[in-house]
């Protein structure tokens, strides 16, 4: 069974930078997709950032070259460098995990596809 477990949520004001990790505390499968969501109350969970088996990394539009993610070097854990926030990063972010199916950047399109959550950590951005 896989548990993952998301830290580094927090407080921000705009410009800072905050970092968030994840962590397969279970089934130690390394071949998985990983994904980073968001969700703002009254809204649906979106994708923000995903790395594949191979590295292969996709973000959406409004974190590019502001967000980075990364796998560990065991595959068991992940991480997001979150600089330049913006009150629009708010939300609860979900770490995800699942068996590649698609293309990582497809894959972060729909949270349905991914099988394995997070609790989630919270992250406040003021202006």
């Amino acid at each position: 069974q896989v548990t993952l477990e998301e830290s580094g949520g927090g407080s921000a004001l705009a410009g800072e930078s905050l970092k968030l990790s994840c962590v397969n505390r279970g089934f130690p499968y390394t071949r998985y997709c990983w994904g980073w969501f968001r969700q703002v109350a009254g809204k649906e969970r979106e994708g923000v950032a995903g790395v594949d088996v191979n590295g292969t990394t996709a973000y959406i539009e409004s974190v590019k070259g502001r967000f980075t993610i990364s796998k560990g070097s065991d595959s068991l854990s992940m991480s997001l460098q979150m600089e330049s926030l913006k009150p629009e990063d708010t939300g609860m972010y979900y770490c995800a995990v699942e068996t590649c199916h698609e293309p990582i950047a497809t894959m972060i399109e729909d949270e349905e596809n991914y099988g394995y959550w997070g609790r989630g950590t919270q992250v406040t951005v003021s202006s």
